[in-house]
C-alpha cells in the first residue's frame, strides 16, 4: 500500500535503504521514511521491527551503518543528538529524562535558561514557564518538584522543554503507554494543536486504534524493513496487523478460556489484607487452574495487591493460605517464593529483570540453587534446559546470550515467563503483563498465562485493558479507593468492560 498525503505538504524527513546492526543482529534492513511538514505520522510493527532504532537515527542518538536521512533536504545521517537539537529536531523516549529532584521549571529550561550578564533571570524563566503551560493547556506549578508529578505531567515538561527549545519535529515512542484514558486524550489535544501550529511529529505506538484516530500517515515495519505505507485514511485495523505480520492477524480478543469449568480447589485464600493508606480489609478467594483478574482505577490498589502478596509489602497484614498451608502475611520475596508465589512485575526493565545479563541468566537466575553443586553452578544444565525454554516461548536462539536489554518489550516479558516456567510456581502473579508489547506478542503472553493455569497454577492478572480481562480472566474482582467492590464471574452475563467499570465507579 502507498499512498500520498495532501500536496502542499513538504517533505521535511526522507530516509532511505537504512540498514543497522546490533551484535551480529540487523536491526534495520532497508528501512525507508517520507514525513511531510506539519503532520502527525505513526511507525508501526511488532517489537523489534525497526521503528524505535529509525527514531534514534533520526534524533542522533544513534548512526545507521548504511542508508542516508535527508532533513529538509540536508544530509543529516551521522547527526549528533546536539546538533538535531540546533536544527529543530527534538525526541520523547519511553524513558523519560526528567530529573526528579529539580523543580518542574527547572527541567523545563534545563540548558537554556534565560540570563543577563550571567544572572538567571528567575522572573523572566516562571513568566515564560506559566506562558508555556497556558499554550499547552496544563497546570502544573513552577516550583513543584517534578519527582511528585504524574508520568503525565512529566511527559508534558517533555514536551514543554521541547517546545521551549524551538522544536519544529518531535519524535515520540510509546508517549500512552503509561498514560490512563484521560491522560492520553489530553495528550492527543496538544498533538492536534501542535500540529495546527505547524510542528511535525512522528509517533512509534503499538495502539493501533490510537493511531488511526490521531495520524495523518502511517508506515508499516517488519523485521528492519519498510513493508508498507500510505495516508491514515487507506488503513483499517486488521489491514495494519496484517501488513505488520505478513499474516493473518491473531484474534487476539478471541477468548482464552478452555471451555470446561474452573474446579474448586481452592489453592490462595487472602483474608483481611490490609497495607495502611492503601489497601483496607481485602479477602479474595482462588482455586487451582483459576485465572483471577483484577480490575480497578488508577490509585484503587491493584499494583500494591500483587506487590503485597509478593512480600514486596513489608506493613502489610493479613492471612494468606496457599495450597493449604496456612501463614501470617509473608513481607519478604523470600517468604513468599517459599510459599510457591512469583510475580511478573509492572516494570520488567528495573523490576523485574538484570538487563545486563543475557536472556539465559535472567531465565535461570531464579533457578540457581536447582542448577548448583557444592557452591558452582552447573551451566550445562541449566543451558540445556533453558535452551528448552526457548523454542517454547518462540525467543531467538541466536539472542539468548546476548544482554536481555537488547530484546524488544515482548521478548523481554516471554524471557520472565520462561523463568517462572522453570520453577512451576503455585501462584503466578501478573502486574500489566501486555503493557508496551506488540499484538503478536500479547496474544502469545496471554496464550502463556492461560498455559499456567491449564498446568494447575492459579493465575492473577492486573490489566488496564479491561477487554483483555473479558477473554482471560475466568473471574474478575474490582477494587475501588483500596477496598474490594464488586466480583464478577463468567456465569450467563459473563466478564464485561461494563460490569468491571459500573463496579469501579460505584459509591
Amino acid at each position: 500500500m502507498t499512498g500520498t498525503a495532501a500536496p502542499t505538504k513538504d517533505i521535511i524527513i526522507s530516509a532511505a535503504d537504512l540498514g543497522k546492526m546490533f551484535g551480529g543482529i540487523a536491526a534495520l534492513a532497508g528501512a525507508n521514511l517520507t514525513v511531510r511538514g506539519g503532520t502527525i505520522h505513526a511507525l508501526v510493527g511488532e517489537n523489534g521491527a525497526g521503528k524505535s532504532t529509525v527514531l534514534g537515527a533520526i534524533a542522533g542518538r544513534l548512526w545507521v551503518d548504511s542508508g542516508k536521512i535527508l532533513l529538509d533536504g540536508h544530509d543529516v545521517t551521522r547527526i549528533t543528538p546536539r546538533a538535531a537539537r540546533k536544527l529543530g529536531v527534538a525526541a520523547i523516549y519511553q524513558e523519560l529524562t526528567i530529573i526528579s529532584t529539580l523543580t518542574a521549571c527547572a527541567n523545563v529550561y534545563l540548558g537554556q535558561t534565560p540570563a543577563r550578564g550571567g544572572v538567571v533571570l528567575q522572573g523572566a524563566v516562571r513568566t515564560r514557564f506559566e506562558a508555556l503551560c497556558r499554550r499547552v493547556g496544563v497546570s502544573i506549578p513552577a516550583d513543584a518538584r517534578a519527582g511528585d508529578l504524574s508520568v503525565a505531567d512529566q511527559q508534558m515538561l517533555e514536551i514543554m522543554r521541547a517546545l521551549e527549545s524551538g522544536a519544529r519535529i518531535i519524535l515520540l515512542d510509546e508517549p500512552t503507554a503509561s498514560l490512563v484514558q484521560a491522560e492520553r486524550e489530553n495528550l492527543f489535544r496538544i498533538m492536534r494543536e501542535l500540529r495546527s501550529d505547524g510542528v511535525t511529529m512522528v509517533l512509534v505506538s503499538h495502539n493501533l486504534g490510537e493511531v488511526l484516530a490521531i495520524c495523518d500517515e502511517i508506515t508499516v515495519f517488519r523485521n528492519g524493513a519498510t513493508v508498507a505505507t500510505g495516508p491514515v485514511g487507506e488503513w483499517t485495523r486488521d489491514r495494519l496487523l496484517g501488513a505488520m505480520l505478513g499474516q493473518a492477524a491473531p484474534d487476539l480478543l478471541a477468548s482464552h478460556r478452555t471451555g470446561e469449568p474452573v474446579g474448586d480447589v481452592e489453592m490462595v485464600r487472602i483474608d483481611d489484607l490490609h497495607v495502611p493508606g492503601v489497601l483496607d480489609g481485602i479477602s479474595i478467594r482462588a482455586c487451582r487452574g483459576e485465572i483471577l483478574g483484577v480490575a480497578g482505577l488508577v490509585g484503587s490498589g491493584r499494583t500494591t495487591l500483587l506487590r503485597a502478596i509478593a512480600g514486596l509489602e513489608p506493613t502489610a497484614t493479613g492471612e494468606l493460605t496457599v495450597d493449604g498451608s496456612h501463614t501470617h502475611w509473608p513481607t519478604t520475596v523470600r517468604r513468599a517464593l517459599h510459599l510457591g508465589i512469583a510475580l511478573i512485575p509492572e516494570d520488567r526493565k528495573v523490576q523485574g529483570l538484570l538487563l545486563h545479563m543475557s536472556s539465559r541468566e535472567n531465565v535461570g537466575i531464579s533457578s540457581l540453587r536447582r542448577y548448583s553443586r557444592w557452591g558452582f553452578v552447573r551451566r550445562r544444565k541449566m543451558s540445556r534446559e533453558v535452551g528448552d525454554l526457548v523454542t517454547v516461548y518462540s525467543l531467538d536462539p541466536s539472542r539468548i546470550e546476548q544482554p536481555v536489554r537488547n530484546l524488544s518489550g515482548g521478548n523481554q516479558q516471554k524471557v520472565l515467563l520462561a523463568r517462572w516456567q522453570l520453577t512451576r510456581p503455585k501462584v503466578l502473579l501478573a502486574d500489566e503483563p501486555t503493557r508496551g508489547i506488540d499484538v503478536g506478542a500479547k496474544a502469545s503472553v496471554l496464550e502463556s498465562l492461560r498455559a499456567f493455569a491449564n498446568d494447575g497454577a492459579t493465575v492473577i492478572v492486573v490489566s488496564s485493558e479491561l477487554e483483555e480481562l473479558t477473554v482471560l480472566a475466568d473471574r474478575v474482582v474490582v477494587l475501588s479507593g483500596g477496598r474490594l467492590v464488586g466480583e464478577i464471574d463468567a456465569g450467563p452475563e459473563g466478564v464485561s468492560v461494563d460490569r468491571m467499570l459500573a463496579a469501579a465507579f460505584a459509591d
